[in-house]
């Protein structure tokens, strides 16, 4: 007996790694709410198949939100214990987290997927690096943002004359014109809401598709709010608000707005997406049909700000628990029967040109619709620095434009704000 536990005091001295791995690896996922991903019991359902291919692999899953999930992902990495795997977009994982050397380059896993993800989009592939090439980001789906209208509304106003049906698209100069007739009917039109951050990506892309601002550099390194065109994009609305074309409500954010437009309050919603279609669907007063459109811009060619989620690892030092997180995500996102699957739980699309139409003969069929907007995807800007601060700079500037301040004024003290 005691040669025997002799001899397995030595293999255990010599062969831990093999130890360890029989005993199986652990690691902690932690998730934004991202479609049904923000669902404990369909990411476990997940996890569940996962774990029929790799039963050595123990994940375990904290869903968050957006309130809180951030406070509790900076606790945790003060604490010494972030996540393994972090489920979010370039905005977090590369301009913060990533940018603070907290994340794992991901490079090694894009070589077989690279080529695939840049024919579906060149933009996903630029977002989800730093400027030094390092992948922070291995992507699963993606979308564009759009705003949304009434058409039985639109059509009662005699304004869907002012609406590129089949394109979904109008001008700057179509917009104006819609707002006069709603206006002229009788109907309430929309509402820049700028009491928060929540839906800013919508009020964003109404100033910058206005006029065909930039928002930032090429480079990322600076906000250019104060370009010319975005200024007269600015004083645009401000004019519109003050001849009571568009209402300026600076105690709300855009879920306050999308619940007023889904009940029929409101003729024009500027904050939408696939997503966003999908939960409100059952609630949809029977007033409403709503259609997706993409933001005025000036030129006719509007350039809509995108979301991009996948999944960052970040850095504990410990190589199994790294590997074991890759091994997960490489199943999520790649895996021939699971990955239009993880895509679909998401409500967006894929970041693979080759899954092709997910939605097609299932129950979320809709969601096609919003493919049309796909080609429109611009610059992802959300990665430039500073990004948190100038998410709280930019609907403070909104507030002061709307309670009369200057235009060129607010600017000025954005700018000083988000370019220190």
């Amino acid at each position: 007996m005691k040669r025997i536990i002799a001899l397995l005091i030595c293999l255990l001295i010599v062969f831990p790694a093999v130890c360890t791995a029989a005993a199986g690896t652990e690691i902690s996922l932690w998730t934004y709410p991202i479609g049904s991903w923000a669902n404990e019991k369909t990411v476990e359902e997940i996890i569940a198949r996962f774990n029929s291919v790799h039963p050595e692999i123990t994940v375990k899953v904290k869903c968050l939100d957006y309130a809180t999930g951030d406070a509790l992902v900076d606790e945790a990495i003060a604490a010494g214990n972030p996540p393994d795997i972090i489920m979010e977009g370039p905005e977090r994982l590369v301009a913060n987290w990533g940018a603070d050397g907290r994340m794992l380059d991901l490079s090694d896993m894009w070589t077989d997927v690279l080529e695939d993800i840049r024919t579906a989009s060149l933009a996903v592939v630029s977002a989800c690096r730093n400027t030094e090439g390092k992948y922070y980001v291995y992507p699963l789906c993606m979308t564009v943002h759009c705003m949304v209208i009434n058409r039985n509304v639109f059509e009662a106003a005699d304004a869907m004359q002012y609406v590129d049906e089949l394109m979904h698209t109008w001008t700057t100069d179509d917009f104006i014109s819609a707002l006069k007739a709603l206006k002229a009917a009788g109907y309430e039109t929309g509402v820049v809401y700028c009491g928060g951050q929540g839906g800013d990506q919508g009020t964003r892309a109404l100033v910058t598709n206005l006029y065909s601002g930039a928002f930032t550099d090429e480079d990322h390194t600076r906000y250019t709010l104060d370009d010319e065109r975005n200024i007269r994009a600015l004083k645009l609305l401000q004019n519109l608000v003050s001849e009571g074309l568009l209402t300026a409500d600076d105690t709300t954010v855009a879920s306050d707005e999308i619940a007023r437009f889904c009940h029929g309050k409101t003729s024009i919603e500027f904050c939408w997406n696939a997503s966003s279609a999908l939960s409100n669907k059952l609630s949809m007063d029977a007033s409403v049909d709503a259609f997706p459109i993409a933001f005025p811009t000036d030129n006719g060619i509007p350039e809509l700000q995108g979301g991009i989620w996948g999944f960052g690892i970040f850095d504990n030092g410990d190589s199994a628990r790294a590997e074991a997180a890759k091994t997960f995500i490489r199943y999520v996102c790649d895996d021939p029967k699971q990955s239009a699957d993880s895509v679909y739980e998401s409500g967006f699309f894929p970041t693979r040109e080759s899954l092709g139409d997910i939605y097609s003969g299932t129950d979320r069929a809709d969601n096609a619709e919003f493919a049309i907007f796909q080609p429109f995807l611009g610059d992802y800007y959300q990665v430039t620095r500073d990004w948190p601060e100038q998410r709280s700079a930019w609907w403070q500037m909104l507030q002061q434009i709307f309670s009369g301040t200057d235009v060129e004024s607010a600017v000025d003290v954005y700018m000083k704000t988000v370019n220190p």
